[in-house]
């Protein structure tokens, strides 16, 4: 079947490190409860937040580094290389899910506070831990706040025949992910979690958003450049980022929200981040378009050093988001114990910050460290006199 997909260009695209580096901080800000800083990051201004951005992005990154080889070395190459991506996520997340509900539960004892076992959803391993933690290994028991790298690890599992069809067929397997997305919303659909319920990220609505990531790194945009670019798109774009910042603020103030029709209010408010609602989703794609018309590939901006902490951020973005996972827990703890006052917001969420910082610097070092030096050119010998 010939290839319809265009290629991404070789070399790195500085703009996905920066937006994942974005997205790394602000999950981490996100994640702390009643922390006043938490109010820089894209959730309080618009219907979507920063893991719209890392699975977008998420599914961006696999077509640009996959892609490529797929084509060049054949599907079975490909698939085994995403397979093994997938191997690695699961590895981290197992981790994590240790250190997470150890020292939850070392928290709980140590200073006899049985609630945070309840309020971070590990009561589980208190009345049945063999069953539990063998759901957590299936990926169907998660703490609070270890909801997106299960996501994560089913997207990058399913992606290998998505991957095949969309060089083939980008815009069919993107109309295919919407109408599965749709489709999950109106039969709900959506995966099983232990003890009860359902995942908290659906992982038949979130795919789209994956899939999107996937059709824009192989050349979907560039194809309708001529629309990205019109001024009627920018004026629509512009109006619908401040309707969902009206709509936003509306359900975070009930004075402001109680000044519109319920009917209004109440389409948007609460958000359903679960089933990832259209509105959610448009106000994503809007953001798209309008960072590719001013955020090109080439802007100079990117250079500054004001965003290297971020770029190196994203770089490094699996360790960054464990380690950013575990420090919300660490800072949510740590203001329910203190005052909780504003310095002490400002304080943990700056703290947090700098120590995934100092790790992100410390891998990207530690990885130069492996890489085999180049020997250094010989001097020219010196002229005999």
């Amino acid at each position: 079947m010939k290839i319809y997909a265009t290629l991404p260009e070789k070399g790195r695209d500085l703009r996905l490190d920066l937006f994942r580096g974005v997205a790394n901080w602000a999950i981490f800000l996100d994640h702390i409860p009643d922390n006043v800083v938490n109010w820089i990051t894209t959730r309080n201004y618009g219907f979507s937040d920063a893991a719209d951005l890392f699975v977008f992005i998420s599914g961006y990154t696999a077509s640009f580094v996959y892609a490529r080889m797929m084509m060049d070395r054949g599907f079975i190459v490909g698939a085994t290389r995403l397979t093994k991506r997938v191997w690695q996520l699961y590895v981290a997340h197992i981790i994590l899910f240790v250190i997470y509900i150890v020292s939850i539960g070392y928290v709980a004892q140590r200073y006899s506070d049985p609630e945070i076992i309840n309020e971070f959803n590990v009561a589980g391993l208190v009345d049945s831990a063999v069953e539990t933690l063998r759901q957590g290994l299936l990926l169907k028991f998660k703490p609070v706040n270890l909801d997106v790298l299960p996501l994560y690890i089913v997207l990058m599992g399913c992606f290998p025949p998505v991957l095949w069809f969309m060089l083939r067929r980008p815009n069919l397997t993107m109309l295919a992910s919407i109408a599965l997305w749709l489709s999950a919303r109106y039969f709900s659909w959506n995966f099983t979690a232990y003890p009860a319920g359902t995942w908290y990220f659906n992982p038949y609505c979130w795919q789209v958003l994956f899939v999107f990531g996937s059709w824009c790194a192989l050349g979907g945009p560039r194809k309708n450049m001529a629309v990205i670019m019109s001024p009627i798109t920018l004026y629509v774009c512009i109006a619908y980022l401040v309707f969902a910042l009206v709509m936003t603020m509306a359900g975070r103030f009930p004075d402001l929200g109680a000044m519109f029709p319920h009917w209004l209010y109440s389409a948007f408010n609460p958000n359903d981040k679960t089933n990832l609602a259209p509105y959610r989703f448009l106000h994503f794609v809007v953001i798209v378009i309008m960072v590719i018309r001013f955020v090109p590939k080439d802007w100079s901006g990117l250079q500054w050093k004001v965003f290297d902490p971020l770029i190196v951020c994203g770089q490094q973005s699996l360790a960054v988001f464990c380690v950013g996972v575990f420090l919300s827990f660490v800072g949510h703890f740590e203001l329910m114990m203190s005052s909780g006052s504003l310095l002490a917001q400002i304080f943990v969420s700056v703290t947090g910050i700098a120590i995934m910082t100092v790790v992100a610097y410390y891998i990207s070092w530690s990885k130069r460290q492996d890489k085999p030096q180049k020997p250094a050119a010989p001097r020219p010998a010196a002229a005999m006199g």
